[in-house]
């Protein structure tokens, strides 16, 4: 009979009074691509740590490569690769550098197993004297990868390893697995995205710290489908009375030589739901910085509200809330602290912070949660947190930068809940996505390729235009012409 890969027998794991995982069991067959599907806070990455040899279980065992987690700690760490959740790579460092670092640290060179991460790695090799930290969200996950194998692990442990990244990317990545699983590697994964979780061989459902069910793709989707895969929203397009919320004119930003954004123009209407769309590097978040005062133009001309992004940036943010793709709120404070600092600085008045705040609480169901520090709740629930407080103040636009990215699907549906209820109200609503299906959520979508807006329409009329089913072909198409791979 074959050793099992990975192998976990009523692993239970507290933090406090609360029980991350509760009597977890499943095993991992050698050379299986498997997937650990589950909502935020389901225990996924006490899991991995715990598989990793990073975290001790309270009670249970787990082997991987046949060995015990807790007695054969060091060698199992020389015989896998982990990508964590979070960016695992050192940012001042370059390409390059971070590569042959990871070499080192495993007693080996990039040349020795360099045949093992060429397909990967020849796609950033042009960038080797780049620092990580300056590289596009795709690139960083190929360089990320590259190191997680350049020591010929025998399993490749990657914890949501796609968040942030392009639907391009993303698929670029998940061909990168298939080629490495094709090589013998095991891989156990975690995925917010359920297109990715259907690329796996088997998938195990995890919620509230126990195993609910493994079985393959497709069944543990329909089993399971409230939770993984929620029915769409339905919601009435358009709300725009004709006044303008934004214009655009010839607006363009270089850095050097280098153009980020190359001569846009559009509009978006008061209360319309406005999706700017975008691979990697295409200018989204360059172009963003401008909108919200943060960053000056090169030329071209922006008006925000009513006031010019050039001269008027005080008047901008005023009228604004900003939510950006990392977490903005305070993570050592408490839920009603942080509401309470972002109303002041909002300006407003202490019983009107005091009224809202109780209002606030109620709608998003965190009245038990107003003592917890931020830092304790799962992602989804930060996110709408920092949402709500972004339009604390009734702003005329909200901002929102990939404000989803990482977020399980039941969340996201709740999390475009609030966006719809807030557009409702006669806020602008202006959103980058990497999900595609949130793109149908908007009322209009622009898509930018190499700094320039190459599509602007409704999502039922670009599809119509591109010859296409859903938006990801649509977002396929663009994207795939683009000739520059970061900015």
């Amino acid at each position: 009979m074959t050793e099992q890969a990975i192998t976990v027998n009523e692993i239970t794991k507290h933090y406090g009074q609360v029980e991350a995982l509760k009597s977890i069991s499943f095993s991992v067959n050698p050379g299986e691509l498997f997937g650990l599907i589950g909502p935020d806070g389901a225990g996924k990455t006490t899991m991995f740590r715990i598989l990793t040899t990073l975290l001790l279980a309270d009670s249970g065992n787990a082997s991987v490569v046949g060995l015990d987690v807790v007695k054969s700690y060091k060698t199992i760490r020389k015989r896998v690769g982990y990508m964590p959740g979070h960016f695992s790579l050192y940012q001042d460092l370059t390409v390059e550098e971070n590569l042959n670092f990871f070499a080192t640290v495993f007693n080996t060179t990039i040349e020795e197993n360099y045949d093992l991460v060429k397909d990967i790695y020849q796609q950033i090799e042009p960038f080797k004297k780049r620092r990580a930290g300056a590289l596009s969200g795709g690139m960083k996950q190929k360089l990320a990868l590259s190191c997680a194998l350049i020591h010929k692990p025998d399993i490749l442990f990657l914890d949501e390893p796609t968040t942030g990244v392009d639907p391009v990317s993303r698929k670029e990545f998940w061909e990168m697995l298939r080629h490495l699983k094709e090589q013998g590697i095991t891989i156990l994964a975690s995925t917010p995205i359920m297109d990715e979780a259907r690329q796996c061989d088997r998938i195990a459902f995890i919620n509230e710290g126990q195993i609910h069910g493994i079985d393959t793709p497709e069944r543990i989707l329909t089993q399971f489908a409230d939770i993984l895969c929620p029915m769409g929203l339905n919601h009435e397009k358009g709300h725009q009375d004709g006044e303008t919320a934004i214009k655009v004119e010839k607006l363009t930003k270089r850095f050097g030589s280098f153009t980020a954004v190359d001569y846009i123009s559009f509009e978006v209407k008061k209360g319309e739901i406005f999706g700017f769309l975008g691979a990697n590097g295409a200018g989204k978040t360059t172009a963003m910085r401008m909108l919200t005062g943060l960053s000056k133009p090169t030329s071209g001309m922006g008006m925000v509200a009513g006031c010019d992004i050039a001269t008027q940036s005080e008047g901008v943010k005023k009228n604004i809330g900003y939510m950006s793709q990392k977490f903005s709120l305070y993570e050592d404070l408490k839920v009603w602290e942080n509401i309470r600092l972002f109303g002041g600085i909002y300006g407003m008045s202490e019983d009107v912070i005091a009224q809202k705040t109780e209002e606030l609480l109620d709608r998003l169901g965190l009245r038990p949660e107003k003592d917890a520090l931020v830092k304790s709740l799962p992602l989804g629930w930060k996110q709408k947190l920092a949402f709500s407080i972004s339009i604390f103040h009734r702003p005329k636009i909200v901002f929102l930068d990939e404000p989803t990215g990482g977020v399980d699907p039941a969340t996201r549906r709740q999390f475009w809940e609030l966006i719809y209820q807030a557009a409702d109200r006669g806020i602008t609503i202006f959103v980058t996505t990497h999900y595609m299906d949130e793109a149908e959520y908007c009322d209009r979508i622009s898509i930018m390729v190499d700094g320039q807006i190459k599509a602007l329409d409704t999502p039922d009329a670009l599809k119509k235009q591109f010859n296409a089913g859903t938006m990801d072909e649509v977002f396929q198409q663009l994207a795939r012409k683009a000739v520059r791979k970061a900015d």
